[in-house]
């Protein structure tokens, strides 16, 4: 026969206690054990996990290789161009005027896109309050 502990309401336990600490504090009482599981007929793949943080390291790292392409692109472009538009005449640099060329297009694009995307959402928004016509 074994010995089982005895917890201090009297009752027997089935559950081993755990070893005492080394600082003489109590530790919490044990969790059951969990169930296993039925083992899988394969093996399952290892996932990676991808959270916000290695999403925004992934994105820094872009930035930075984007950085580095601009930069070259700068360098190498530095003779100033006239630009005429609408009215105005400039004397830029060449890369600055394609790149503020490219930052209009973007912001246009932008706007374009959020439009839609308000158009859009009145449009679930006007059917969720109207009900469906039987």
């Amino acid at each position: 026969m074994t010995d089982q502990p005895v917890s201090p309401l009297g009752t027997t336990s089935t559950l081993p206690l755990p070893p005492p600490s080394a600082n003489g504090s109590s530790s919490p009482p044990p969790s059951p054990a969990p169930t296993p599981s039925p083992a899988p007929a394969q093996a399952p793949k290892a996932a990676r996990m991808h959270t916000r943080i290695s999403g925004m390291r992934t994105s820094l790292i872009a930035a930075v290789a984007g950085l580095a392409v601009v930069m070259i692109f700068i360098i190498q472009n530095a003779h100033a161009v006239n630009i005429s538009f609408l009215g105005a005449h400039l004397r830029l640099s060449l890369a600055v005027a394609l790149l503020l060329a490219a930052i209009a297009g973007a912001l246009i694009m932008a706007a374009a896109g959020t439009a839609r995307i308000t158009q859009l959402r009145r449009i679930m928004r006007r059917s969720r309050r109207t009900p469906p016509a039987s």
